[in-house]
């Protein structure tokens, strides 16, 4: 089992930056892949973007390529989303999963979700 917690969620002007932590605990010697969804109120989860065990990897939405970066410690067990040039279409409540295979962008192939971290951007 693996045990997922965000942090670094907050109420931030249209322009800022957020840097979006999740820490894992658990069995985190394993090899996984980490991804970030979004749910925006009334709408379906989405992914956001997603890296490689070893990092060397990021796949992004296109909706945040260019303003958001994933990145990831793995001797802190973190995995992080830095997203800047943050705009009111961003808010939502933001999700870290993993999954052991790298890739991958519907929710239902991810093994493990953390409780999400809520974002909101004033315009």
């Amino acid at each position: 089992q693996v045990q997922l917690e965000e942090s670094g969620g907050g109420l931030v002007q249209a322009g800022g930056s957020l840097r979006l932590s999740c820490a894992a605990s658990g069995r985190t010697s394993s090899s996984y892949a980490m991804a970030w969804f979004r749910q925006a109120p009334s709408k379906e989860r989405e992914f956001v973007a997603t890296i490689s065990w070893g990092g060397a990897r990021q796949y992004y939405a296109d909706s945040v390529k260019g303003r958001f970066t994933i990145s990831r410690d793995n001797a802190k067990n973190t995995a992080y989303l830095q997203m800047n040039g943050l705009k009111p279409e961003d808010t939502a409540v933001y999700y870290c999963a993993a999954a052991r295979t790298y890739g991958l962008m519907q929710q239902i192939q991810y093994d493990y979700w953390g409780q999400g971290t809520p974002v909101t951007v004033s315009s």
